[in-house]
C-alpha cells in the first residue's frame, strides 16, 4: 500500500473550487472497483450491471445491511458513486481510490441539487437511479483517509456536494466501460 499523510482541514478546503467545477449534466466514468469479499478491490475497465446484483460479482447482496429489519442487502444502497475529483483530492493517489468502498468514480456533480433522489443516469447501456439513502462514511474511511476527510466530507458544504458520494440502484441493466460518459436523462 502507497503511504501518504492525510490532508489537514486547510488542504482539503483548499479542493473545494475543482470539485465545484465537475460538469453538472455529462460526466465520465473513471473508475469501476468491484468489492468481491470484504476488504478486497478489484479494478475492471468494463462490468456489467444488473438487478440481482447491482455491479455483477460484487458482494453487496451477500453482504447484506444493518438497515433492514432482516439484515438482507438494502435495495436503496445496491450502487456508490464518489465524485473522482474528491476522491482525487482525498486519496493523493489513483491507486488509494478505491479504498474509499464505493464502486463507481465518475467526474460529475455528485450534489443534492444537481443529482437529488429520483434522477437517473445513463451510464454505458445501463441506466441507474440516485436513491434518497444518505452515503456518510463509515470508520474504515477514517482509517484509511483521516479524520479531517471524514469531517470534510460530513460538513455542511460536504453533505450539499455529497462529497462521501451518492447512493443508486439498477433501473436497466447494461455494460458499463471506464471512459464512458454518465449522463442525466
Amino acid at each position: 500500500m502507497i503511504e501518504v499523510n492525510h490532508l489537514t482541514k486547510a488542504e482539503l478546503e483548499a479542493g473545494l473550487d475543482e470539485i465545484r467545477r465537475s460538469p453538472k449534466d455529462e460526466g465520465v466514468l473513471n473508475l469501476i472497483a468491484r468489492r468481491p469479499r470484504s476488504n478486497e478491490r478489484e479494478i475492471l475497465q468494463e462490468a456489467g450491471l444488473n438487478l440481482e446484483e447491482g455491479l455483477a460479482g460484487d458482494n453487496w447482496r451477500t453482504r447484506g445491511s444493518s438497515s433492514t429489519p432482516d439484515g438482507s442487502a438494502n435495495p436503496e444502497v445496491q450502487l456508490t458513486f464518489m465524485n473522482s475529483r474528491a476522491i482525487a483530492l482525498i486519496a493523493q493517489d489513483k491507486n488509494r481510490w478505491a479504498l474509499a468502498g464505493d464502486q463507481l468514480f465518475v467526474d460529475l456533480d455528485l450534489s443534492a441539487e444537481n443529482l437529488p433522489a429520483g434522477t437517473r443516469l445513463a451510464l454505458g447501456s445501463a441506466v441507474v437511479e440516485v436513491t434518497p439513502q444518505p452515503h456518510t462514511g463509515c470508520g474504515k474511511f477514517v482509517e484509511r483517509f483521516g479524520g479531517e476527510a471524514m469531517k470534510f466530507v460530513n460538513s455542511p458544504v460536504g453533505r450539499q456536494l455529497n462529497l462521501r458520494g451518492i447512493n443508486a440502484k439498477v433501473v436497466e441493466p447494461g455494460q458499463i466501460r471506464v471512459g464512458d460518459v454518465v449522463r442525466k436523462i
